[in-house]
């Protein structure tokens, strides 16, 4: 697809959403719409590094954490107005991806490698968040309940789902952006073959701190827009690896490397938790055994992914026609 088609493409998108929530009442499927959306953000800020930089990581939480707690304490602390922490948040994660991919890809490392790493550095932030007050330790920290759009607390689900449409817009924008631009083009060259991309001039180092520095601001967002809806956030929330594993499944099953892969296999995943929630009831776990599942299963028989396949079945479909 050209620029042109894909900002269409994103602009009906945010149109058909838009649409649905004004049109719907039910607080259950509000929700819905809002929670698939906010897995979709994710799922596409790790696919800015994960897809199109090659830079699997296990420990997207780290930016996610920091971007919720940003959020929090420059409220509860700085007394900062919610709109300008949220700027805040999404810069402070910015800067850790930054300091991450600065100490990582400059010694070379990725792969394997650097999954482990990224897994570590979202492990330490967690026991620093038990331990330091400012987090408010184990305990966590909440926020007071001040209804009103200037605090980013809506009375209705709909304002909600209008700030995370205008998130997982953004993260598409740029997304499409990566697809047409040169720093893409470069990002990807870098994905595909790291030496052979540096002997053509390519700055590797460069290139994947970008990538990193995009992800990581995205994915704190994700983690204000948390706060914001549930207000309250715990190490286990902000660090934990439920975070790190829904971001990258719903990337990896939707189909990495793409426009709408995430923002599918989000939706998707999220039907299927839905679903698995009404059979088996609250059975500790169940979500992450099903994620699991479901990724081998994708791999196994899907290596593209949904987005991937379904593009494979119709290049193949307009060859027969």
């Amino acid at each position: 697809m050209t620029w042109t088609r894909d900002i269409a493409a994103i602009a009906l998108f945010a149109l058909v959403v838009t649409a649905l929530t004004l049109g719907i009442e039910s607080g259950v499927w509000l929700t819905f719409i809002m929670m698939a959306l906010y897995a979709a953000l994710m799922a596409q800020a790790w696919n800015m590094l994960g897809g199109f930089g090659g830079q699997l990581s296990f420990g997207h939480a780290l930016f996610f954490g920091t971007g919720a707690y940003t959020q929090a304490v420059a409220q509860l602390d700085g007394g900062l107005n919610a709109w300008l922490a949220l700027v805040l948040a999404i810069a402070a994660a910015a800067a850790i991806g930054g300091f991450v991919g600065a100490l990582t890809f400059r010694y070379g490392l990725k792969g394997s490698y650097f999954a482990l790493v990224t897994l570590a550095f979202a492990e330490v932030a967690r026991i620093l968040a038990l331990s330091l007050g400012i987090t408010g330790a184990g305990v966590g920290l909440m926020l007071p309940l001040a209804e009103s759009a200037a605090n980013l607390q809506f009375a209705s689900r709909k304002g909600f789902v209008a700030l995370i449409l205008g998130l997982v817009v953004a993260a598409l924008g740029v997304t499409a952006w990566l697809r047409h631009s040169r720093f893409g083009a470069r990002l990807q060259a870098v994905r595909d073959n790291e030496d052979a991309a540096r002997a053509i001039g390519i700055d590797p180092l460069r290139i994947k701190l970008g990538a990193i520095v995009l992800s990581a601001g995205f994915m704190g967002a994700a983690g204000a827009f948390y706060l914001q809806v549930f207000q309250y956030i715990d190490p286990g929330i902000a660090y934990g690896p439920q975070v790190s594993v829904e971001a990258l499944v719903g990337a990896i099953v939707g189909g990495i490397g793409t426009l709408w892969g995430p923002v599918l296999g989000a939706v998707v995943l999220h039907l299927l938790a839905d679903l698995t929630r009404n059979l088996f009831g609250a059975v500790p776990g169940i979500s992450l055994v099903i994620y699991g599942a479901v990724l081998v299963l994708i791999v196994m028989f899907l290596p593209r992914g949904l987005a991937g396949t379904l593009d494979r079945w119709r290049a193949r479909w307009k060859s027969r026609s």
